[in-house]
């Protein structure tokens, strides 16, 4: 599984196409609805040796107002060449399909929205040329959306809520909702949902609090990370009860344990060295005695 939450940004609006549609409408953009939409290659790389690529590009044609590009980033920080990156994006776009091209760029906390959202011209004041002014996806915008209902009606829109309030307090509210709500949902449909959310989360506490709900509410679901969570719960219940029972047995002979020596043995997740501790702890004078040099 890819674990990056860069990816989970724009790669859930090539899993729900239609998910542009649905938040251009909460973002007060008129767009017609699609009547049809296209994964196009990202490629953007010429033919000088410099490679670039957008993260995500869909086609979104409607009947009424003919066809346009969407360019979709990531976008995690500030960053002082991504504007004149974009322009080359938008640019090259418009050029090669010769259709118009706007620029969505997600981002997961408000500073970086509102610098990503700013008007950034290529030339001098009074001769801007080309001006990029992306439409940007953020918490200062998006929707906390905490009912199960109404994450059960749009499980797209809902993951990408809860990625892009990952450092919010609300985010809790947001994957509670969002477990319940995958309860009963297929395999098929369930399956890349769970895991663009726990993509998305990356690393923050959140994500921990997402894996607990997987592997609660969500059982009976089979996955690649859904198994790994359960495993890894099997073996860190395992582990803590093996770092209990060696500081239980130094406890019970009265050898005192030094705070260094309690934190190494409770943080220990590695079984085999435990077990070795626990069979030392029976025989040693001290607590530190329980380490060797083999244990380093």
């Amino acid at each position: 599984m890819v674990s990056s939450t860069h990816e989970a940004m724009h790669r859930i609006f090539q899993h729900d196409l239609r998910l542009f549609s649905r938040l251009s409408g909460m973002l007060g953009l008129p767009l017609p609805p699609p009547v049809d939409v296209t994964v196009l290659p990202t490629d953007l790389t010429e033919s000088a040796p410099v490679e670039r690529r957008v993260d995500t590009l869909l086609r979104l044609d409607s009947a009424d107002d003919g066809s346009l590009l969407l360019a979709i980033e990531a976008q995690g920080k500030r960053d002082a060449a991504k504007p004149a990156s974009w322009a080359y994006y938008t640019a090259y776009l418009w050029t090669k399909y010769r259709l118009p091209t706007a620029l969505l760029v997600v981002c997961q906390d408000r500073g970086t929205a509102e610098w990503a959202g700013r008007s950034v011209c290529s030339g001098p004041p009074h001769m801007p040329t080309l001006t990029i002014e992306p439409v940007v996806v953020g918490p200062h915008n998006m929707p906390v959306i905490t009912d199960p209902a109404e994450a059960r009606a749009d499980l797209a829109l809902t993951t990408l809520s809860a990625i892009t309030h990952a450092g919010d307090p609300d985010i809790d509210a947001i994957l509670k909702a969002l477990s319940t709500a995958l309860q009963g949902v297929p395999d098929e449909v369930a399956s890349p949902i769970v895991e663009f959310t726990a993509q998305g989360l990356g690393n923050r506490p959140a994500g921990e609090f997402w894996r607990k709900l997987v592997a609660v509410d969500l059982s009976f679901y089979k996955s690649f990370m859904s198994e790994e969570i359960r495993d890894e719960g099997r073996a860190q219940g395992g582990a803590k009860a093996h770092a209990k029972d060696v500081l239980e047995v130094l406890d019970a002979r009265g050898i005192p344990v030094p705070g260094h020596v309690r934190e190494r043995v409770t943080n220990c997740t590695d079984l085999d060295q435990l077990s070795r501790w626990h069979w030392r702890a029976v025989t040693v004078s001290s607590a530190e005695e329980i380490f060797t040099a083999e244990d380093e």
